[in-house]
């Protein structure tokens, strides 16, 4: 069953902090699992989320920390001294324990490498805190199980057993040579069913997918995703094993892919959250919103140019809003389609066989639309020469909006930029323009105007 906060919780815990009724508290929440106390605390001040946190254990803490808000955690952070900052990050993984290090400022961040308790620990975390943390580097983990080619069954098992004991979970048994190259990777089954002096080079999994240190998170996603894996391990330059990536942390990596092209087809430029300034908010909204301005501007000119046309037949502005709508969701369709293609591979360019089914489908939904259309003119106006203008226009503009949503986020994408940004005002407002353009062009040229 789902975890609830309810007020009478909230109330509760609030009355033991303001008696100090640490035991009280310890008993609440022991038995609750760390992401529904995270959420607990974010329902808090700062002052009672930090009370809590200094009761409870720090093996329980320090996987509080990873499930809190940003700016509770910072927060809570700055009221730690390093010491019981590094209290927390000796219970954790090295790649969350680098995570949060690198949140803080340089001196804390030393301070607190100084005080972990061990020495191994510290020294990767530290070589975690070199990579960028958009790629494999920053995603990955130093804890993991590796054998030698070279070993037997019975020293790998001794071995395996060593070196478990600091995991919480293994994923997979990974294989490397004399000069930790990574060679492939162990079925457990396989380990079990072998004899005991059989040596592991002749029973092990050569296959293998793996990461380069440098890949970019997305692209770890990507793979991952493809062949359904738990976990895959990341070399260096060299082919040297030197960590593994979970797939806890690539679901962080997809929702936050996700969250940002969410904003981008939005039209907002900068990650932001609920919890942002004002400020923040809106220089993250504003740009798009004065580019969609000023194209709108252009857009009036375009119709200021065209009063000739609509003095002569009214109905032809009268049309223009509904124009505008369809072509605007006609191309983000179009372009939401494609940039789902390149999110998940199964469009990685350009395609004639997909352009043309687009264009298909808007050539369908376009005529039935221009019917429709041109049926209720008829009925309301009994211009049928002005109904057919605007019907026909009507196509015509579809049908270039399906092009430009279609064709644009493979442009963007060839050339690196993310083509997200073309599934929202981008689309819309380039279809007013052109649509309106068009639409004025195609209608007079069978009225002769």
């Amino acid at each position: 069953m789902e975890f609830k906060i309810s007020k009478d919780l909230i109330l509760e815990l609030k009355q033991h902090i303001a008696n100090n009724r640490d035991k009280e508290l310890e008993s609440l929440l022991n038995d609750m699992h760390h992401a529904d106390i995270a959420e607990v605390l974010d329902e808090l001040d700062f002052d009672e989320a930090t009370y809590i946190f200094k009761v409870l254990d720090s093996e329980q803490t320090a996987e509080i920390l990873l499930e809190l808000e940003d700016d509770l955690r910072e927060n809570i952070l700055s009221r730690l001294s390093p010491k019981e900052i590094a209290e927390e990050l000796d219970e954790l993984d090295t790649n969350d324990a680098a995570d949060i290090i690198a949140e803080l400022s340089q001196d804390i961040k030393a301070e607190v490498i100084s005080e972990l308790q061990d020495v191994e620990h510290a020294k990767d975390i530290v070589d975690l805190l070199r990579y960028d943390e958009n790629t494999a580097g920053g995603l990955m983990g130093k804890e993991l199980v590796k054998v030698n080619e070279n070993w037997n069954v019975l020293t790998c098992v001794k071995e395996m057993r060593i070196q478990a004991e600091n995991i919480s979970r293994v994923h997979s048994i990974y294989v490397v040579d004399d000069e930790n190259r990574l060679k492939g990777r162990l079925s457990l089954k396989d380990l079990l069913t072998t004899s005991t002096k059989t040596h592991i080079s002749d029973v092990y999994i050569r296959k293998l997918n793996w990461v380069k240190v440098d890949d970019k998170d997305v692209e770890v996603a990507r793979i991952m995703q493809k062949y359904d894996l738990e976990a895959i391990p990341v070399v260096d330059e060299l082919g040297r094993l030197v960590g593994r990536i979970t797939i806890d942390d690539i679901v962080d990596v997809i929702k936050e892919e996700a969250e940002k092209d969410y904003q981008l087809a939005a039209g907002i430029t900068q990650d932001v959250e609920t919890n942002d300034s004002v400020l923040e908010l809106t220089k993250a909204r504003l740009p798009w919103l004065l580019i969609g301005m000023v194209i709108e501007l252009i857009a009036s000119i375009v119709l200021k140019g065209n009063e000739d046309a609509f003095r002569q037949y009214e109905t032809l502005i009268i049309f223009v809003p509904l124009l505008s709508a369809t072509a605007g969701n006609i191309g983000v369709q179009a372009s939401a389609i494609v940039v789902q293609g390149l999110a998940n591979g199964s469009l990685k360019e350009f395609s004639r066989v997909y352009f043309s089914k687009e264009v298909s489908v808007a050539m369908i939904s376009g005529t039935i639309i221009s019917l429709l259309l041109l049926g209720y003119h008829s009925v309301m106006y009994q211009q049928y020469l002005v109904g057919l203008a605007i019907s026909i226009s009507m196509l015509v503009v579809i049908l270039f909006a399906a092009t430009l949503g279609t064709l644009v986020p493979l442009f963007l994408h060839k050339n690196k930029i993310d083509p997200a940004i073309a599934t929202g005002p981008f689309i819309t407002t380039a279809n007013d323009i052109f649509g309106i353009i068009l639409y004025f062009a195609v209608a007079k040229m069978i009225l002769g105007i």
